[in-house]
């Protein structure tokens, strides 16, 4: 499974009621609220053996599936 994949299962489990796939809007257009934030990157942090700092709590990161896809990469990079 590529890091795409296993993204959208987190996010689907998270919010299955949410298209992924086409919404670009996550967090500026509050589909995503804090509380769930927090969840996305405790399970990202353990599904990809990484770990998003505070530095990346940014919109931009998370406010589409391919942004939160290169924040995955991008930290996986790093390890």
């Amino acid at each position: 499974m590529n890091v795409r994949e296993e993204l959208m299962e987190i996010l689907e489990d998270l919010h299955p009621e949410v298209d992924f796939e086409t919404e670009d809007a996550l967090v500026s257009g509050k589909v995503l609220d804090s509380f769930d934030i927090v969840n996305l990157v405790t399970e990202l942090d353990d599904a990809f053996d990484i770990e998003i700092t505070a530095a990346d709590l940014v919109p931009e990161n998370f406010d589409t599936v391919d942004g939160i896809a290169e924040l995955i990469m991008k930290r996986m990079e790093d390890i």
